[in-house]
């Protein structure tokens, strides 16, 4: 059963180097994180925006300095709540294309090893190493490109998320006080 598991990660390894096996590692950090992300706005998130807006609502007072600064507290903690992994996620995917780039220059190394070794007619050994060696770009390229798409959607979502969140409690006033 373990050496099912194992069998692609060492495929994975034989092909582009440990280095793909780290940007392997990175690409599920960053797609559990984004899942957590998700999962958080779908249904945590939603909830606490619910209690917030019920909390405001409750108050007596919602139109002096203290009661507007109380509600930007109330919205910001919230936001930030909502932000939290955020950097995590844009850390993750500016590492992947870096570590892309290690893999390349690693494995353009072993090909010049084994030209210095074999000599240059063996063409066959040195178009696997190039080969080797740019397999790491291409999949850390590839984690960055999907993680930048999540991580500039998510940025949208919270966006939009704050400036619901402010409407809504705004709304909330007018009918009270309406």
């Amino acid at each position: 059963m373990i050496e099912a598991l194992l069998h692609p990660i060492g495929r994975l390894a034989s092909a582009g180097g440990p280095v793909l096996v780290v940007i392997a590692l990175v690409a599920v950090l960053l797609f559990t994180l984004a899942l957590e992300r998700l999962i958080y706005w779908q249904w945590r998130y939603r909830r606490q925006r619910q209690a917030l807006i019920a909390r405001w609502q409750k108050r007596h007072e919602h139109v002096s300095w203290s009661a507007r600064t109380l509600r930007e507290c109330w919205c910001g903690e919230l936001t930030s709540a909502l932000r939290a992994s955020l950097p995590w996620l844009k850390l993750l995917v500016a590492l992947c294309p870096l570590l892309g780039l290690v893999g390349t220059v690693t494995g353009m190394i072993q090909v010049f090893d084994t030209l210095a070794i074999t000599g240059v007619g063996q063409a066959r050994s040195m178009s696997d190493g190039v080969a080797r060696a740019t397999l790491p770009t291409l999949a850390g390229m590839a984690v960055a490109v999907v993680g930048i798409l999540f991580t500039s959607r998510f940025e949208h979502i919270v966006r939009r998320e704050d400036q619901h969140l402010h409407d809504r409690l705004t709304r909330a006033t007018e009918i009270d006080h309406a």
